[in-house]
């Protein structure tokens, strides 16, 4: 393997520094399995669709707009392997692409930055909200029928630049996000799990590499948080049967938790129409036997939970049309991971 790696970025200031982590990361662990050899890891930078095209998403043809720029760079060798934010990847692999690495995971929570230090409960009747994301908009809506909410876009400083000009009374972001750019201390209201459930893989990083880059697959892997994994894999395993038949903003977390020496892994998911009119939320738990390998326990998982809703109707649950016309959730990510 050569000692000088190419890491391919998408070029948005949280891009660039969530990259730079894992690079710091992987050339660590590189220094530590490999006495005597010195790494280094350069960024690539790569210009997506989603990073110049205005508009929805599905004008822009759909998930991965973000994505696939970065895995035809690999593809083409023009990069050796691409870190993405996980919630921006498609659940469909493409051929030739292996997930190599799915470091730890920062919080996935939201959290509200607002006027005047307010927190959410204490913004008054009429509070104009601004966020790209169905997921949250429903949620926000349920939450409180008081508030309106408007979509916007853009990157963390354009979005929290409408709160100054007097746009927006608040923005709804991710906590993740914030704190690799060192400004969490900015949010003026942490959303609970039981208040706000974050997007699929919210928080997490998820690194690509080509299917036959042996000892970069293994590089890679020395990076990989098996626990982080697990709880992704079983996001995405719902997100992945929901989508097959709802439209509906989804919401959903999973933790690994210990007690008596018994690990398990429970899975909570939301389902809701935009106006947070009707929502859906459930949980579902298995025991681990070896949650450092136990994938398969936690795809299930995901995908039971997912059938549990469609029989809840998720399935009707569709968004009230133009509810943020401004932007859609996987379009307004861009600093946002």
């Amino acid at each position: 393997m050569p000692t000088v790696l190419r890491l391919g970025t998408r070029r948005s200031l949280l891009a660039r520094t969530q990259s730079r982590w894992f690079a710091d990361r992987l050339v660590t662990a590189l220094s530590l399995a490999v006495p005597g050899r010195e790494f280094r890891v350069d960024l690539v930078e790569v210009v997506t669709k989603g990073d110049i095209t205005p508009g929805p998403l599905q004008s822009m043809g759909g998930t991965g707009v973000f994505v696939s720029a970065l895995r035809e760079a690999v593809l083409r060798g023009d990069c050796d392997f691409a870190v993405h934010s996980l919630k921006d990847l498609p659940n469909a692999q493409p051929e030739g692409l292996v997930l190599a690495s799915v470091p730890r995971r920062e919080c996935p929570v939201d959290v509200l930055i607002a006027r005047d230090d307010l927190g959410f409960d204490e913004l008054p009747p009429g509070s104009v909200i601004g966020t790209g994301s169905p997921r949250r908009a429903a949620q926000l809506r349920a939450l409180r029928d008081d508030i309106e909410v408007v979509g916007i876009r853009g990157n963390v400083d354009t979005r929290i630049a409408k709160i100054t000009s007097g746009e927006v009374d608040a923005v709804v972001l991710a906590l993740a996000g914030l704190h690799r750019l060192g400004r969490q201390t900015e949010a003026t209201h942490v959303f609970t799990e039981e208040q706000m459930l974050p997007a699929p893989g919210q928080g997490a990083l998820a690194v690509e590499c080509g299917a036959g880059s042996t000892a970069l697959l293994a590089a890679l892997r020395l990076v990989d948080d098996r626990p982080t994994r697990a709880c992704v894999l079983a996001e995405r395993a719902l997100l992945a049967r929901l989508e097959a038949g709802c439209a509906a903003p989804v919401g959903a977390l999973a933790t690994i938790e210990t007690e008596h020496g018994r690990q398990t892994l429970t899975l909570t998911a939301f389902a809701g129409s935009v106006d947070g009119e009707r929502t859906i939320r459930r949980s579902a738990t298995v025991p681990l036997a070896d949650p450092l390998a136990d994938e398969p326990a936690a795809t299930t998982l995901g995908r039971a939970l997912a059938g549990q809703m469609l029989d809840a109707g998720a399935a009707l649950l569709i968004p009230v049309p133009d509810p943020l016309p401004a932007a859609d959730e996987a379009v307004a990510r861009e600093g946002d991971s």
